[in-house]
């Protein structure tokens, strides 16, 4: 991300239409929004149709931006929002997706490769397995600053909490998810 245009740029291309600009943003946060929006909704192809709903409200309501924040941020807080809904539907009903047990990060299950790979899996699918259990914000929380490498100040604006509430919530997080490995490999003997 050397190169990345600045906010008023982006805006431009994006006000205007440039298929470009468009693309360099999904190449860019993409991958983040997704992994974000999964802390909020049940199955990978949510988390899925909750990014592409995102990218839609973004194109309808660029016209509004006013660069108070980042774009980033802008764009993560309307990917928030739009994952809050969705989950709070979700959890009123059983989705049908999640019935074949498809793992944390959509891979099918059976799935493997070389043992090494094979065990750095089971550490992540543990770690998403983990992150999973908290609750929403904690999981929101410890997905955009471990995840995705957000900075406090810019995780605070994106969620609305304050700095001392995010640190709470940060530690929380890291410490249950700690906790859940450290039960995982007691119980074990260990990777």
């Amino acid at each position: 991300m050397t190169d990345f245009p600045p906010d008023p740029v982006i805006v431009a291309g994006l006000r205007s239409g440039d298929e470009e600009v468009f693309a360099l943003l999904l190449d860019e946060w993409s991958r983040g929004m997704l992994r974000l929006a999964r802390s909020y909704v049940s199955t990978a192809a949510s988390a899925e149709e909750v990014v592409q709903d995102t990218w839609l409200a973004v194109i309808r309501a660029v016209g509004t931006f006013e660069g108070r924040s980042s774009l980033r941020t802008w764009v993560y807080r309307i990917l928030v929002n739009t994952a809050r809904r969705r989950g709070e539907r979700e959890s009123r009903t059983i989705p049908v997706s999640s019935v074949g047990g498809e793992r944390p990060d959509g891979v099918p299950p059976g799935e493997g490769g070389p043992e090494g790979a094979a065990l750095a899996g089971e550490v992540r699918e543990l770690i998403d397995k983990a992150v999973g259990t908290l609750p929403s914000r904690q999981r929101a929380v410890i997905t955009l600053r471990d995840m995705e490498g957000y900075g406090a100040d810019e995780v605070c604006e994106i969620l609305s909490i304050s700095p001392a509430n995010q640190r709470v919530l940060l530690h929380r997080a890291r410490s249950a998810v700690r906790d859940h490995l450290a039960a995982y490999y007691d119980g074990k003997g260990g990777p």
